[in-house]
């Protein structure tokens, strides 16, 4: 098992920087670059750009250089400095930006993901077990609604409602006294108010497809001959259910969970502008807008990073969870 992880870990380098590669010339790709979108607003508002100025901002913000001069530069100073560059938008380091993003993002994400499991595992588990019920076509019909609508268009339905008939405004993930207040039990009370609608709405989505897997695979897995081999045993339904065959269903969800993490952070931007979140997900969309290169390829980065991670902590657990896949 020690082997396995070690070779793991080992295989999560070469990946990171591959794909951190592919961020940076992919950002790098569209004509033109931060510092064309910068002269165009600095000429509609009536400055005079100049031959010299452009040059000093193409020096400023390190634009002049051939793109693998750029690359080895930034990747170089990211391993050994952490420093992702500076964001041309903001005029701050692009490591100060994320980094005052990424607790609440971490925060949506993981209450999201929990969310998801918490109910799609039993959900599932029911829709195989009550198959054809009233409450498996109920729960069944509802999956299929939570695939079809779009999170951004539920985030203004329950913004809408919320104005409406509680006149209670939904947005942010703090009250207008909690926003820029230490931390304190209140304040986390007064967060954790404000997530239910995020998490609800971020995760309909992938809750409603995790519950479709779940369902289909524990169906498979109950026509299995291990399965009859229990229950003629005199083993209880219950325990033929759960220790045996949900202990292998829950397998795809598990692998699924290495991709789930970035999809709901880098997945949720819209919603995130909706909810008016302080979340990566609209920093995002914005440093790609403007070509803010710095800034949205150390976004990228850090969702791959979470990608690989991701993967390599769903490919342990099953390992550990199903005997029957090797090490080697």
């Amino acid at each position: 098992m020690t082997a396995y992880i070690i070779r793991r870990l080992l295989y999560m380098i070469p990946t990171i920087l591959v794909i951190s590669l592919i961020a940076f010339i992919v950002i790098d790709l569209p004509p033109g670059d931060y510092l064309t979108s910068y002269i165009v607003q600095l000429e509609s508002q009536g400055v005079e750009v100049t031959e010299g100025l452009v040059e000093s901002l193409r020096h400023r913000y390190g634009l002049g250089r051939p793109l693998h001069v750029r690359y080895f530069r930034w990747i170089r100073n990211i391993i050994t400095r952490g420093d992702f560059g500076m964001s041309f938008g903001y005029n701050r380091p692009a490591r100060d930006l994320i980094r005052e993003r990424i607790p609440m993002t971490m925060v949506v994400a993981f209450s999201t993901l929990f969310f998801t499991y918490v109910v799609a595992i039993p959900i599932g588990i029911y829709s195989a077990v009550k198959q054809y019920s009233i409450g498996d076509y109920l729960f069944t019909s509802l999956g299929f609604l939570g695939l079809s609508i779009p999170n951004f268009l539920l985030a203004l339905v329950l913004m809408f409602l919320g104005y409406t008939y509680f006149d209670m405004s939904i947005g942010g993930l703090f009250s207008t006294e909690f926003r820029h207040a230490p931390w304190s039990l209140a304040r986390f009370v007064d967060l954790l108010k404000h997530l239910i609608i995020p998490v609800i709405v971020v995760g309909t989505a992938g809750t409603a497809s995790m519950i479709r897997i779940m369902r289909g695979v524990l169906l498979d897995e109950l026509g299995k001959n291990y399965v009859n081999t229990a229950r003629s045993k005199g083993v209880r339904e219950f325990n033929v259910i759960l220790k045996h065959a949900v202990r292998i269903a829950v397998n795809p969800l598990i692998s699924q969970a290495a991709f789930q993490l970035p999809m709901i952070i880098s997945g949720a931007a819209i919603t995130a502008i909706v909810l008016s979140l302080p979340t990566t997900g609209p920093m995002l969309l914005e440093a790609l807008q403007t070509q803010d290169m710095y800034l949205a390829g150390g976004l990228i980065f850090i969702l791959s990073i979470l990608t690989v991670i991701g993967t390599f902590l769903s490919d342990i657990l099953l390992a550990w969870m199903d005997p029957r896949i090797s090490y080697e």
